[in-house]
C-alpha cells in the first residue's frame, strides 16, 4: 500500500521480500532481510527517505532491488552482511556462554532434582529409590561418564556412601526443599573431588577424560587455525589496498580494475579479519586460564595427597574442603572444553563467508591484476610513517594526543576500528591509522590517520570528513559495522536503542512459548474448620459480630439463686504426723512377806505373833 516510509511500512516490506526470497528457493533470516532493506533505503543511489510518500511503484521497486540484493550471491557486500548477522546472532563473550550453559544443564537436571527434594518417603524401598536418584544427581551433574556406565555408577555410589551413608537418608529428607537442594550440590561436588582423587592414585576413573592434557593441546591448535586464517586475511588485504590505490593513481588502470567489485571485497576480508581477532583473542584467554587452573589443580591434588596419605581415618574439615576445591577447579576444566568447542564451530562457520573471495578472485587472476603492482602490509605502512608527526603548533583549536604522553593511552576509543579517518571517506580505503603520528580528539572521539598529510587534512574541517565517512556508510551498509558507525543511523533502526555494544545489529523480538509449574502441596494439609465459601454466610457472621461490638454482658444474685451457684474450694490433704507424749519406765523395790503366827489351833485365847520377813530395798 502506498503511503510513508514509516517502520510498520518497513516491517511489511520485510515481510513480502522475505516471502519472495523463500518463494524463489532462499530461505532467509528476518534479521538478514530487515538489515538489507534498510541498508537499501539508506544507499542514496536508490533514492528512497524515510520521510517521503511512496506510490504502489515505488514499494514494488524497492521489493524487487531488495529481492535482487538478496539473491546476488556474487557480491561479496552480501556475503559480508551475512556474515555479520551470523556473527551478531550467535557470537557470546565467555560469560554468556558459560552462564548459557549452566542454564540448560540446570534444565535438565530439574527433573531429577525435583524428584529427590519433592518426595517424603516412609518406607525403606521409597528411601533406597530417593538415594539411587542422589547417585544419579551426583553422576549427571559431574559430567564425569554416563548413566549406563555401570563402573561409573559403581564409583559414584562407593563415594557417596564414604560421605553421606545411608543411615543419614532420614536427616535429609525432614530438610526443607531449599536445603536439600544446596546439600545436593555439595554432595556431588565432593563426589566429583574423590573420584578425582582416586583416578589420580590410580583407582578408577577410567571414563574421566584427561581435561588438561587435552586442552593444553586443542587450544595451541586452534589459535593456530585461527591464526593461519588471519594471515590469509591480511595477505588478501594488502593486495586489494594495493589495486585500488593503483586504480586512483592510474585512468587506465581504473578502466581496466572498475568491473571488480575490489572495495566490497576488501571490506569483506577487513570485517573477517576483525571477527578473527576477537576469536583469537578468546583462544589466548582461554590459554592463559587453563595454565593457570592448570597450576591450581596440580597444587590442590598435591597437599590432598600430602594429607591423607596411608591414614586410616581423617577428620573431614580436612579434607572435605580440598575435594570441594577440586571438583570446582575440574569444572572450570569442563568450561574451558566448552569454550574452545564453542571457538571452533564460530571459527569453522565463518569460513563460509570468506569463500566467495576465491570465486571472484582465483589465485591465477590475481596473480595477473598485481603485475607491477607494489603491495605494501600494514605493518610496512606504518614503519613507512614512524618518523612523521603532527605539529602540534600548526594547530591551534585542536587538541592532539600522543602514545608517549597519554596516559592509559591502550584505553582510548579509537573511532572507525582503528583505521585512517581521512582514507574511508575520500578514498574509500580501509588504511590501518599509525598513533604515532598523533591522535586527534575531537567532540570527545579520537582519531587516527595513515600519514601526516592526511591528518592535516582531516584536522582542517573534521566535521566534513566524518559526514563523507557516513556518506560512504551509506553507499556500503556493511562499514556501519565494520567502522562501528552504529550511533550515526539509529535513527534508522528503533529497535537497535536496546542494544549493547556486542550486539550490533538489529533483531527481532524474541518470541517462544513458556510455561510454569508450582509445587503442589508444599505445606502439610491442613482443614480450616472455620472456613466458609458462601459469602451469605460470611456476611451474617460479620453482622453478628459487629453487634456484639456494641453489647454488654450483665449478671447478677439473687436469695433463690445464690445456692445454684457452682463454688469450688481447695484443701490440703492431711499430713501423716506423729507425737510422743510419755515415756515408759519401770523400777524394782521389795517386795513385802509379812507372817501372823498363832490364828488357828486353840481353844484358849489367841496370841498372834507378827513376824516382818520383808527385804530391806538395800538389798534388793
Amino acid at each position: 500500500v502506498a503511503g510513508e516510509l514509516t517502520e510498520s511500512a518497513v516491517r511489511g516490506i520485510i515481510r513480502t521480500v522475505g516471502l519472495e526470497c523463500a518463494a524463489r528457493g532462499q530461505t532467509l533470516s528476518e534479521t538478514l532481510v530487515a538489515f538489507v532493506v534498510r541498508a537499501v533505503v539508506l544507499d542514496p543511489r536508490n533514492e528512497f527517505n524515510m520521510d517521503q510518500i511512496l506510490t504502489e511503484k515505488d514499494l514494488q521497486d524497492l521489493i524487487q532491488l531488495c529481492v535482487t540484493r538478496l539473491l546476488d550471491t556474487t557480491n561479496p557486500s552480501l556475503s559480508t552482511i551475512k556474515m555479520q548477522v551470523y556473527f551478531d546472532m550467535n557470537y557470546a563473550n565467555r560469560a554468556e556462554v558459560l552462564r548459557e550453559q549452566q542454564r540448560i544443564l540446570e534444565g535438565k537436571l530439574a527433573p531429577v532434582v525435583r524428584d529427590i527434594t519433592d518426595r517424603c518417603p516412609r518406607v525403606q524401598e521409597e528411601i533406597d529409590k530417593v538415594y539411587q536418584n542422589i547417585v544419579s544427581y551426583a553422576l549427571l551433574s559431574s559430567g564425569l561418564g554416563s548413566p549406563t556406565d555401570v563402573e561409573a555408577v559403581r564409583e559414584v555410589t562407593a563415594a557417596l556412601q564414604s560421605v553421606f551413608p545411608q543411615t543419614e537418608m532420614t536427616a535429609f529428607i525432614s530438610l526443607s526443599k531449599k536445603d536439600k537442594e544446596q546439600q545436593l550440590k555439595d554432595l556431588a561436588m565432593l563426589v566429583t573431588g574423590i573420584r578425582l582423587y582416586n583416578k589420580e592414585c590410580g583407582k578408577g576413573g577410567r571414563s574421566i577424560d584427561d581435561l588438561p592434557a587435552i586442552l593444553n593441546e586443542a587450544i595451541p591448535s586452534a589459535a593456530k587455525t585461527v591464526d593461519e586464517d588471519l594471515n590469509t586475511c591480511h595477505m588478501l588485504a594488502h593486495k586489494y589496498t594495493a589495486l585500488l590505490e593503483s586504480m586512483q593513481k592510474d585512468p587506465h588502470r581504473y578502466m581496466q580494475l572498475s568491473s571488480f567489485k575490489l572495495k566490497e571485497a576488501l571490506f569483506n576480508v577487513r570485517q573477517y579479519e576483525a571477527f578473527l581477532c576477537i576469536l583469537l583473542s578468546d583462544a589466548i584467554t582461554s590459554a592463559q586460564e587453563v595454565e593457570t587452573l592448570t597450576v591450581q589443580f596440580t597444587a590442590t591434588m598435591m597437599q590432598l595427597k600430602n594429607t591423607v596419605q596411608d591414614k586410616i581415618s581423617i577428620d573431614s574439615k580436612e579434607v572435605f574442603p580440598l575435594f570441594l576445591e577440586l571438583s570446582k577447579l575440574w569444572t572450570s576444566f569442563q568450561d574451558e572444553m566448552l569454550l574452545l568447542s564453542f571457538l571452533t564451530s564460530m571459527t569453522s562457520n565463518l569460513q563460509q563467508f570468506l569463500e566467495i573471495q576465491s570465486q571472484l578472485f582465483p589465485e591465477e587472476v590475481l596473480t595477473s591484476l598485481l603485475k607491477g603492482v607494489t603491495v605494501k602490509t600494514d605493518e610496512e605502512r606504518i614503519r613507512e610513517t614512524m618518523g612523521t608527526r603532527v605539529n602540534v603548533s600548526d594547530f591551534k583549536n585542536q587538541e592532539w594526543l600522543f602514545p608517549e604522553t597519554t596516559d592509559n593511552f591502550d584505553q582510548l576509543l579509537i573511532q572507525y576500528h582503528s583505521f585512517c579517518a581521512h582514507a574511508i571517506g575520500v578514498k574509500g580505503l580501509t588504511l590501518p591509522g599509525n598513533p604515532a603520528i598523533g591522535i586527534l580528539k575531537h567532540k570527545a572521539k579520537y582519531y587516527v590517520f595513515s600519514s601526516k598529510e592526511a591528518a592535516y587534512s582531516f584536522a582542517q574541517d573534521p566535521d566534513k570528513f566524518i559526514q563523507l565517512n557516513v556518506e560512504k556508510a551509506k553507499e556500503y551498509a556493511e562499514l556501519i559495522q565494520l567502522l562501528e558507525l552504529h550511533h550515526q543511523f539509529e535513527y534508522l533502526f528503533p529497535h537497535a536503542q536496546a542494544r549493547t555494544a556486542d550486539k550490533c545489529l538489529m533483531k527481532p523480538t524474541a518470541k517462544c512459548d513458556s510455561s510454569t509449574q508450582t509445587d503442589t502441596h508444599i505445606l502439610p494439609p491442613t482443614i480450616v474448620r472455620s472456613y466458609e465459601w458462601n459469602e451469605w454466610e460470611l456476611r451474617r457472621k460479620a453482622i453478628k459480630l459487629a453487634n456484639l461490638r456494641r453489647k454488654l454482658t450483665h449478671s447478677m444474685q439473687t436469695n433463690l439463686s445464690h445456692m445454684k451457684r457452682e463454688n469450688f474450694t481447695q484443701v490440703y490433704l492431711p499430713k501423716d504426723v506423729g507425737t510422743q507424749t510419755k515415756r515408759d519406765n519401770s523400777s524394782n523395790v521389795p517386795r513385802p512377806q509379812i507372817f501372823l503366827k498363832g490364828l488357828r489351833g486353840r481353844s484358849s485365847p489367841t496370841h498372834m505373833v507378827k513376824v516382818d520377813l520383808t527385804r530391806a530395798v538395800d538389798e534388793t
